[in-house]
C-alpha cells in the first residue's frame, strides 16, 4: 500500500478498534443502570454496584466524542487529499481556507460542550458541531451516495454523530428532570443510534470493498458499475 492508501484506512481502524467497542460497552451500561433503576423503583435490593450509572456516564462522554472525532477524520481525509491533487488552495483558496477553518472550529465547539454548564451556551456549542459536520460533509469531495441515501455509510454516520452531540447537550437536563422525559427521548434516540451503527457497520464494509488501491484505480474507473463489468486484459 501507497502512504495514501494507509491515510485512508485510519477512519475504519479507528472506527473498529476504539468506536465499536465503546459502543458495546455503553450499551451494557445502560442496561445494567435501567435494571439497577427498576429494581430499586420496585423496593428489590439490587446486586448491580451503584457505580455503572457514574461508568455508563463516562463511558458515553467518550463514545460521543469518538463519533464525531471519527467523523470528521473520516472527511478530512477525503477533502484534503483531492484539494491537494486538484490543487484546490491555490484555485479555490477561499474555499479551503474556510473549510480548514470549519474543522478547527468544529473540534472547538465539541470541546467547549462538554466544558459548558448553562443550558444556552450547550445549545450553541451543540449546534456549532452540528452545523461544522453538515457544512463539511457537503463539500465536493464527499461522497454520499446521494441517490441511494437510505444505505449511504455518509448520511448515517452524520445522523449518528448529530445524535451523539445532542445526547452530550442534554446530560444534565436528564439529571434535572424528575418526571424522567428527557431520560425517555435520550432512550429512544439512542436505540435508534444503535440501530444507526449497525447500518454503519455494514455499509463500511461495503466501502472498503468498493474502494480500490490508489495504483488500481484508473482501471476501476474504467469498469461499469451499472452492469458489473470490467474492461478485459489482453495477454
Amino acid at each position: 500500500m501507497d502512504l495514501k492508501d494507509t491515510l485512508a484506512l485510519l477512519h475504519p481502524a479507528i472506527a473498529i478498534a476504539f468506536v465499536f467497542p465503546l459502543i458495546g460497552i455503553a450499551i451494557n451500561r445502560s442496561w445494567l443502570t435501567r435494571q439497577r433503576r427498576l429494581q430499586a423503583a420496585n423496593g428489590e435490593k439490587s446486586k448491580i454496584p451503584p457505580s455503572v450509572g457514574s461508568e455508563h456516564l463516562a463511558i458515553g462522554y467518550w463514545l460521543s466524542g469518538s463519533v464525531v472525532g471519527v467523523a470528521l477524520l473520516g472527511m478530512a481525509f477525503p477533502i484534503f487529499s483531492k484539494m491537494i491533487e486538484h490543487d484546490s488552495f491555490t484555485k479555490e483558496p477561499f474555499r479551503a481556507t474556510f473549510v480548514a477553518i470549519l474543522f478547527a472550529a468544529s473540534v472547538a465547539s465539541m470541546v467547549f460542550l462538554y466544558r459548558a454548564t448553562s443550558k444556552v451556551w450547550r445549545g450553541i456549542f451543540a449546534t456549532l458541531t452540528g452545523m461544522g459536520l453538515i457544512l463539511l460533509g457537503s463539500q465536493p469531495e464527499i461522497y454520499r451516495r446521494d441517490s441511494e441515501w437510505l444505505f449511504s455509510h455518509y448520511y448515517y454516520g452524520i445522523a449518528a454523530a448529530l445524535l451523539m452531540i445532542f445526547s452530550v447537550a442534554i446530560v444534565q437536563d436528564i439529571y434535572q428532570d424528575r418526571k424522567n422525559r428527557w431520560r425517555t427521548v435520550h432512550i429512544l434516540l439512542n436505540i435508534f443510534a444503535t440501530l444507526l451503527f449497525l447500518g454503519q457497520s455494514m455499509t463500511g464494509v461495503r466501502d472498503l470493498l468498493s474502494i480500490p488501491y490508489s495504483w488500481q484505480a484508473s482501471y476501476i474507473s474504467k469498469c461499469d458499475f451499472k452492469n458489473k463489468t470490467c474492461p478485459q486484459v489482453v495477454k
